[in-house]
């Protein structure tokens, strides 16, 4: 079977993400892949597997758009949107995220989602979000809860 392409990889991966089929996210990352967002923060593999795994089950009415911005033969960059219902609050949220993948052997072996933390939790949190949204505190409390929620997932086995 022929590698995929850095494009090709991006392309599978949200699309899928599209479909919630967080499965096929997984089976794209790389057993060292890492993961990196201004919510979560660093991850290993796992548990970027986990968090795509948490996010898509919990979304339930996620949608999600992209479009490949560039790519070679080893790294891709990716616009994509997603507008869901934020859990914890029950407010909308529509994210605008720039994303970067370094590919090796049609796998992900690096994920960086950025996106403006402040603008996300403006949405997600409200008020509070408004204006503690800039701050490390509001940040750093925001990542603890998200990393809580993953250590609650039950982990997949390969």
């Amino acid at each position: 079977m022929e590698t995929k392409s850095p494009r090709e990889v991006a392309d599978t991966f949200y699309d899928a993400f599209a479909r919630r089929d967080a499965e096929t996210m997984a089976g794209l990352y790389a057993d060292t892949a890492t993961f990196e967002d201004p919510v979560f923060g660093h991850l290993e593999a796992a548990q970027a597997k986990a968090m795509w795994r948490m996010l898509v089950g919990r979304a339930a009415d996620l949608t999600a758009s992209h479009e490949v911005v560039d790519a070679d033969d080893e790294r891709v960059r990716v616009a994509w949107r997603a507008d869901y219902t934020f859990g914890g609050t029950g407010r909308k949220v529509h994210n605008e995220i720039a994303a970067r993948m370094h590919v090796i052997d049609g796998l992900i072996v690096e994920h960086k989602d950025a996106f403006s933390f402040w603008t996300w939790s403006r949405q997600a949190l409200g008020p509070a979000g408004l204006v503690a949204g800039w701050t490390p505190l509001l940040r750093s409390r925001v990542r603890s809860q998200a990393l809580a929620g993953l250590a609650r997932e039950k982990p997949v086995q390969p």
